[in-house]
């Protein structure tokens, strides 16, 4: 039998919707004997691996490393899954682990070349998102990125919303959404509106995008255009931020900083996400060599702080 809920928790549901994302997540929170079990969130926080990559870590190590560290969900890549099934692990049991330790697979990163004009190639990409997406699935996650992969040339839109709906038809079957993700370097889609435009005519209800601090700026897009997104169609959200040196033609992956350490207007994107809606998992995706050479765990930590003190901080001055 389930114990009713109390006055204090009533209220809580009640007044949610005027609550803060930073003040949602402490309010979603409550004790049991020996630990802390947390209840989903308006804003979540999440630890895309690349962030720690260069500790090299296994996946069922950054698990308990990113719960550990306070994370709602993880974002893990493909090949580090595949990687721990080749080296004898099970994907039910790290299923199982993601979920005792309280953590959502938010969102994985794969890079199927679903975009690219040769046909063959684009036969055999579906066949290799399907296989991620089977995996994704088999950890307990419903999404993952769909970002331009696999050609440098540029695509026409209308033939890139037309690929996009037949790997959200691919993932309509098995259970997983894929995100169309912006890439700033990439020609075939570096702009915002690009990336609106393949997502609203690929004309499938799942359609959704993944948009990236970083890659905003690298594709010379304003970050005003975020106003255009819905928040619903936005599930996760690349966090990072970008230093003033080197410039936007000269800067690159492994250049990104925590956010709030560079010049990013942070509080203008998470108050435009916010107002439009938002109501997803704010995902850490860092390359800095730097950091991969110091501890994965402070790193770690040092994210989540730094992101909940963006959000602290554009929520503060919203008011």
């Amino acid at each position: 039998m389930t114990n009713p809920l109390n006055r204090r928790e009533i209220l809580l549901a009640a007044g949610a919707v005027s609550l803060t994302p930073s003040q949602l997540e402490s309010a979603t929170q409550r004790k049991t004997p020996g630990n802390l079990v947390r209840r989903k969130p308006a804003i979540r926080y999440c630890l895309n691996t690349s962030t720690i990559r260069g500790q090299k870590l296994p996946i069922d190590k950054i698990v308990a490393l990113a719960a550990k560290a306070g994370y709602d969900g993880i974002e893990p890549w493909i090949n580090e899954i595949k990687q721990y099934r080749e080296s004898g692990g099970k994907l039910s049991d790290l299923k199982k682990q993601i979920s005792d330790a309280g953590l959502i697979v938010e969102s994985a990163i794969g890079f199927a070349n679903w975009i690219v004009d040769d046909d063959r190639k684009r036969k055999q990409a579906l066949d290799v998102a399907k296989r991620d997406m089977e995996i994704v699935k088999a950890i307990g996650g419903e999404r993952i990125a769909a970002p331009p992969a696999g050609t440098r040339e540029s695509v026409n839109l209308d033939n890139a919303a037309q690929r996009y709906r037949a790997l959200l038809e691919v993932g309509e079957s098995i259970g997983v959404v894929p995100q169309l993700e912006l890439w700033g370097f990439s020609k075939p889609i570096n702009r915002l509106g690009e990336l609106l435009y393949i997502a609203a005519e690929a004309g499938h209800k799942n359609a959704c995008v993944l948009p990236d601090v970083y890659h905003i700026y690298k594709g010379g897009s304003d970050f005003a255009g975020l106003s255009m997104l819905e928040g619903k169609s936005i599930h996760v959200f690349h966090v990072n931020d970008y230093p003033a040196e080197p410039k936007r033609d000269k800067i690159n992956d492994a250049d990104r900083v925590y956010p709030g350490d560079g010049i990013a207007p942070m509080s203008q994107i998470l108050n435009t996400l916010f107002k439009n809606g938002f109501a997803g998992a704010l995902s850490l995706e860092l390359f800095n060599r730097t950091y991969w050479k110091q501890d994965a765990a402070k790193v770690a930590a040092i994210g989540l702080k730094k992101m909940k003190a963006c959000v602290a901080k554009a929520t503060a001055q919203k008011k």
